[in-house]
């Protein structure tokens, strides 16, 4: 092998390491999320709901994390982080209970949210009954199964 044909596997090894590494970033540039948008005539209340979302998406650390070897709390110390949890709860509960429900014709809601799914076309599949559903994956199940063995004479 001559050095020029030596170079031109060296150069097809670097042109194969940056196509990948292009299709990798731009995978990557794919995967991100983007802006959510929420369109105020179908969802009004969704503006403070994903405000009340963002304040509240705090995630624990590695820094709240006991070290490996820490003891355990003392019962003492379980009881009243219990006794805490158990206010927090009961603080949660009158905080709902004060909610002022915005829906006032419940019944008119669902009759149309009844509408909504009765106009929307159903899949096929979902057409078919549970007996058919079983029968099918009880076909796939017996294909499925390991041929017997084959007798040795």
């Amino acid at each position: 092998m001559t050095v020029p044909d030596m170079n031109a596997q060296q150069a097809k090894k670097w042109a194969m390491t940056g196509l990948g590494l292009a299709a990798g970033l731009s995978l990557a540039a794919c995967a991100t999320p983007g802006a959510e948008t929420a369109d105020e005539a179908v969802a009004p209340l969704s503006p403070r709901i994903t405000a009340l979302i963002a304040a509240n998406r705090g995630y624990p650390d590695w820094r709240n994390f006991p070290r490996q070897g820490t003891p355990p709390p003392s019962a003492v110390e379980v009881a009243g982080r219990v006794a805490a949890l158990d206010t927090a709860s009961s603080e949660a509960a009158a905080q709902v209970a004060a909610i002022d429900w915005t829906l006032q014709d419940p019944e008119g809601f669902a009759r149309r949210v009844a509408e909504d799914v009765a106009a929307r076309p159903i899949a096929p599949a979902t057409l078919q009954t549970r007996e058919e559903v079983e029968a099918f994956a009880q076909g796939l199940r017996d294909r499925g199964r390991a041929p017997p063995p084959i007798p040795r004479r």
